[in-house]
């Protein structure tokens, strides 16, 4: 059974203009990271709260996660049975948030690739939009020691998933986003079934595709200096082949509507 989350209900100010902020965290074997980052977390926006959602690490984050929590009534902790992926983690992570009332959720990388002192640019954004990117491939951010492999990966997959898919989105697979619950909730979370990249592609065609207002702010984003990288070739193979999969769709639904229309003239998705 998933454990239960610390939930020590405190007053906390959110953010203007878009109340109550949690942060989810997920975490697996981050032992060495997870104080870091949720430190950085209460001093750059000391009125947001944050879940730490362990999946049972065998290195102990979650023990350290605990500690944090005990000492720190806007830290929680969502202890998971297991590994069972980052997308898994988000989305409990959105429900947990559901259930108690904030109005907004941000992702987070614990690594210290998302940099925490780039959060209240992106809970500013959050006033006049529904979902907000933090961009590594727009104007004004910067990407900091990713070999070129890397660079090549991730700016071909973002061009061949915004192409394939027609969003107007530059970072779809970016990891650091903050979701207003009420643009969540228009969302059939429900349907969403991939993880590690293909996860956060999935998530910004379902909000594209729900008319949801979508806006990217420049962030510095830097390869992680300690732990191990979640990164392996089979959640490359996974994106590309659900991205190509979800293309199809789109063209599929797009040419029985051109070929039988609708009553009102609007597109319905199915």
């Amino acid at each position: 059974m998933v454990g239960e989350a610390t939930d020590t209900r405190t007053r906390t100010t959110g953010h203007p203009g878009v109340g109550r902020v949690l942060v989810v965290i997920p975490t697996y074997n981050e032992a060495d990271n997870v104080s870091t980052i949720v430190g950085r977390v209460r001093r750059a926006a000391p009125g947001v709260e944050i879940l730490v959602a362990d999946d049972n690490s065998p290195d102990g984050t979650g023990v350290v996660a605990d500690a944090l929590a005990r000492a720190d009534g806007q830290v929680h902790v969502l202890h998971r049975e297991g590994k069972q992926g980052l997308g898994a983690a988000y989305l409990a992570g959105f429900a947990w948030a559901a259930e108690r009332g904030y109005d907004a959720v941000v992702e987070m990388d614990a690594d210290g690739s998302h940099a925490p002192e780039d959060l209240p640019r992106l809970l500013d954004a959050a006033r006049d939009a529904d979902v907000v990117i933090g961009s590594r491939w727009t104007r004004g951010a910067r990407v900091v020691n990713w070999p070129l492999r890397r660079l090549l990966l991730s700016r071909c997959g973002n061009l061949y998933a915004r192409l394939a898919l027609g969003m107007p989105v530059s970072d779809a697979t970016g990891g650091y986003r903050v979701y207003r619950l009420s643009a969540l909730a228009e969302i059939d979370l429900g349907s969403v079934c991939s993880q590690g990249y293909s996860f956060q592609v999935e998530l910004s065609r379902l909000a594209h595709r729900a008319g949801v207002r979508i806006v990217e702010v420049p962030i510095t984003f830097a390869e992680r200096e300690r732990g191990d990288s979640k990164m392996s070739p089979l959640i490359v193979v996974e994106a590309l082949w659900r991205i190509t999969g979800w293309a199809v769709q789109d063209r599929r639904v797009a040419v029985r509507r051109s070929l039988h229309g609708t009553p009102d003239g609007q597109v319905r998705w199915p």
